[in-house]
């Protein structure tokens, strides 16, 4: 059986003041959550951790009757899925109706980026350019997709990935949660295999941090996960550090089998 180890950690980044991001990492749930608040002073910060204690909060209190792994015919997707999507939805509500009805929060939205993890399966939901990555076997490669104008140049050849990383449009998202009363994440489901190491991170660090870069820092210490996300951090802020750096490692990990009497028995 397949458990997960996790770490999960955030920083300012060199040149703001304040941080707008916000983690959290449930490895006895299986959930983990990554959202990069934006719009006014401290209005970003409050959106980001509305997403994260909204998704976190419905996602513990349902997963306990939850059919993981059984196909909803209506959506085609897990009830894992259909469960994840719902959470980021309600995030979505509950962002959007504060931000039309307070005035301080006026224009505020978030990226969010979540991983739930059942079983030997995760599925991936993501709205807006937080991304996220899997290791294995030493090739690093990308989960998610940016929701971002930038992203959509590349993709149709437009730019390369360097020049997109200096353009002056990087920071544009096609979508965020709430913007708008409704939203519609993006949902990767797929098998996990022990020794997985998948990589959540806000655009601080892939902005200014080649994927080259993070697979090596990843590959020489993937089973320091501490290590590997402070070097990762490390890495941005000697970059320039222009946001603020958020980064969840989650490692797919074998569960040695509980010894029970019976095979204490046997060992005497």
């Amino acid at each position: 059986m397949i458990s997960w180890q996790m770490c999960a950690m955030t920083d300012v980044g060199v040149k703001r003041d304040h941080n707008e991001d916000c983690v959290a990492a449930f490895p006895e749930h299986g959930i983990a959550i990554l959202a990069d608040g934006m719009g006014g002073y401290n209005a970003g910060e409050v959106a980001s951790a509305m997403a994260v204690d909204v998704i976190g909060r419905m996602i513990k209190a349902e997963q306990a009757g939850l059919k993981a792994e059984q196909i909803n015919p209506q959506t085609g997707f897990t009830e894992a899925s259909v469960l994840v999507r719902r959470s980021v939805e309600a995030a979505n509500e509950a962002i959007f109706r504060a931000a039309i009805s307070k005035e301080a929060c006026a224009g505020m939205g978030t990226t969010v980026l979540v991983a739930f993890l059942y079983g030997d399966r995760i599925t991936a939901a993501h709205v807006g350019d937080s991304r996220m990555y899997r290791l294995r076997e030493n090739r690093l490669s990308h989960v998610t997709e940016d929701h971002s104008l930038v992203h959509e140049q590349v993709r149709r050849g437009l730019l390369s990935a360097d020049d997109a990383r200096n353009s002056r449009i990087k920071n544009l998202v096609t979508r965020a949660l709430g913007v708008e009363a409704g939203v519609e994440p993006d949902l990767v489901e797929d098998m996990v295999r022990e020794g997985d190491l998948f990589l959540m991170s806000s655009d601080g660090l892939t902005d200014v941090v080649s994927d080259e870069a993070i697979a090596h820092v990843l590959s020489e210490h993937q089973s320091k996960l501490p290590m590997a996300a402070q070097l990762l951090i490390d890495m941005a802020n000697k970059a320039g550090g222009p946001d603020n750096i958020s980064v969840i490692l989650i490692r797919a990990v074998r569960e040695a089998p509980k010894k029970g009497l019976f095979s204490r028995l046997l060992r005497k």
